[in-house]
């Protein structure tokens, strides 16, 4: 495979969709948030994009059988005065700088052909330390868009994230902005330490809130109350070895 290659499986119709993004990264909160949505929407898988830039591997599935690593596209027609949506999700995000460009590229290619206006990437907010109380930090590419964010209970910090948004997240935003499009990304305040679902819930509580839409979270807060077991666990290790760790010189504070 020398270039990326998009598959489209279905052609759909769509009235002016919402590209909600969840790709793997910090706390792997985007992505539950967007796996979770296209299972209990029960949206329709379009496209699988595949790329050289992804690691170079194959997934194997509980049969034994293999597939080739990808991202993929579906759609979900909102009901009773829902917005429609496209939702991307994937295995991994690029493994290298250029293909961060491309990819994010082809995904804007495909909003564009959708008649999309506005995108929300998801991602988590690793700060480094086990996180008490869930929140939802946000970043957007105008004003307008931030006090419109604020109403929806999203907290914005004055130079915040630090490091700026890395990855398909950050460059979503970035380069929609280049193409007239409005994007926000919404950020699960998350230790980055482990697989994340309660920042996951906080995260699609919010987005709920923000599309007006249902989805129900009880299969993430199930998930979230295990965790919170294994925390414990860890935080009782923590107070008998004192302060943890991140790891040398490794900055958690980022989204992808």
């Amino acid at each position: 495979m020398k270039e990326t290659m998009v598959v489209r499986i279905k052609e759909v119709a769509l009235k002016d969709p919402i590209l909600v993004e969840g790709l793997p990264g910090v706390g792997h909160v985007g992505k539950l948030v967007a796996d979770h949505m296209v299972e209990e929407l029960k949206a329709e898988k379009i496209m699988e994009i595949f790329s050289p830039h992804f690691p170079p591997q194959v997934m194997v599935n509980t049969d034994g059988t293999i597939r080739q690593v990808r991202n993929e596209i579906y759609a979900y027609r909102g009901k009773d005065g829902e917005p429609d949506l496209l939702i991307l999700i994937g295995d991994y995000q690029s493994a290298t700088n250029e293909g961060h460009y491309e990819l994010c590229d082809i995904f804007l290619d495909i909003a564009e052909s959708y008649h999309v206006q506005r995108i929300y990437a998801l991602g988590g907010y690793g700060t480094g330390q086990f996180v008490e109380k869930p929140a939802v930090m946000g970043a957007a590419t105008s004003l307008s868009l931030v006090e419109e964010m604020k109403e929806k209970e999203v907290l914005f910090h004055e130079n915040e994230p630090g490091g700026g948004i890395i990855g398909v997240s950050g460059l979503l935003l970035g380069m929609g902005a280049l193409r007239g499009m409005d994007a926000v990304c919404l950020m699960g305040v998350t230790s980055g330490y482990l697989v994340d679902p309660k920042a996951a819930s906080e995260v699609l509580r919010i987005l709920c809130l923000i599309l007006g839409i249902e989805v129900s979270i009880q299969a993430l807060e199930e998930r979230a109350k295990e965790m919170e077991k294994i925390i414990g666990k860890l935080q009782e290790m923590e107070r008998a070895q004192g302060p943890y760790e991140a790891g040398g010189d490794e900055d958690l504070r980022y989204i992808g």
